[in-house]
């Protein structure tokens, strides 16, 4: 059974629940990752779970567009991202878990990705 977790951005205009363990972390060093320092993890899109209203927030898109960066319209904080898994066609969010503060940040084992490179 997957833990939950409960998290948002710092105002909390933007809340959600996480259904997913939170082992790992990736750290990527692309111009919009580096500037906001999240630290992400990825899971299915059915996997988080709105407590706010859909759609109350800012979305931007950059590079190939690919991928809707979320964030909140009166805090600014970022806390998760959507997109298609490019490998399985599956709709894909991307967490910050920075946004989740029952997560001990300490103890994630934490990946390196050269987001820059792309």
């Amino acid at each position: 059974m997957p833990q939950t977790h409960a998290g948002s951005c710092h105002c909390g205009r933007i809340a959600f629940t996480l259904h997913g363990d939170v082992a790992r972390a990736i750290d990527c060093n692309c111009s919009m990752c580096r500037r906001r320092g999240a630290l992400l993890a990825f899971y299915p899109r059915e996997a988080l779970v709105l407590s706010s209203k859909e759609g109350d927030y800012g979305t931007y898109r950059f590079n190939k567009e690919h991928i809707a960066h979320h964030f909140c319209l009166t805090c600014g904080i970022a806390p998760f991202s959507e997109a298609v898994n490019p490998k399985t066609g599956e709709p894909t969010v991307a967490v910050n878990l920075r946004c989740l503060p029952d997560v001990d940040l300490g103890s994630l084992e934490i990946a390196q990705v050269d987001g820059a490179s792309f």
